[in-house]
């Protein structure tokens, strides 16, 4: 069966032109020209990807973002890919905080879309199946590998399909020094670019996640100039 994406984007063309691209790769692309259109598709349909565009005629795409991943009966765990021509630092950094798996600009080539599309869906399909326990557990903390959901007290916590790979190679890892190169390694298998501050962003949303005072991290622990460490004890 052919995976199934969602595009909302406001181009008929560029959308018409990437849905042909896709589909000959074997993917079934929905189209939505709206965030409206884009929320009820998601509330009605299963899909296993979201290509979403920033500048959208009824609703900032960074504000759909949000709600994707906030909203009770959206797709909170779907990974996301933003599509802009906005392509500046900032955005990109936004757009990773506010839950994008990632991020790609305008003007691409399709391959490096597509790469984008299959390395995003690989990290999604693959958390949960790799070597160790599916159920990792630290003190409050429960890390469902297979369920691809982390929870606190029993509470789920909001993280994208990334972010939840990216916490369970540290947990596996728990005691271990990690640097951003190997945390890129791991979950990406891509060297780290110079400059490249998206693994921070993303620590920096799994504590805000599963931390109790992500202000003072107990859980995710920066080594500074070495990486971070997952604490292997933690408080019960």
């Amino acid at each position: 069966m052919s995976q199934r994406l969602l595009m909302i984007e406001d181009d008929r063309r560029l959308a018409g032109m990437v849905s042909e691209y896709l589909g000959r790769s074997g993917f079934s692309v929905a189209h939505a020209e709206d965030a409206e259109q884009g929320l009820a598709a998601l509330r009605r349909e299963s899909f296993d990807l979201v290509l979403l565009d920033l500048m959208l005629p009824d609703a900032d795409g960074l504000d759909l973002c949000r709600r994707i991943r906030s909203e009770a009966g959206v797709a909170p765990a779907i990974p996301v890919v933003m599509v802009t021509g906005r392509g500046e630092p900032a955005d990109r950094i936004v757009g990773l905080e506010l839950g994008a798996d990632d991020y790609v600009s305008k003007p691409f080539e399709p391959r490096e879309l597509l790469a984008r599309i299959r390395a995003v869906l690989r990290r999604s399909q693959a958390t949960g199946r790799r070597d160790g326990a599916a159920v990792l557990r630290f003190g409050r903390l429960e890390i469902d590998l297979d369920a691809r959901v982390a929870s606190v007290d029993g509470v789920v916590r909001s993280l994208t399909s990334y972010q939840l790979e990216l916490l369970g190679a540290m947990a596996k890892s728990a005691g271990r020094v990690l640097s951003r190169e190997q945390l890129m390694k791991i979950t990406r298998d891509q060297p780290l670019e110079a400059f490249d501050r998206s693994i921070d962003v993303h620590i920096a949303r799994i504590r805000a996640a599963i931390e109790d005072d992500p202000k003072h991290p107990r859980r995710i622990i920066t080594v500074r100039g070495a990486g971070y460490v997952f604490a292997r004890v933690q408080d019960e």
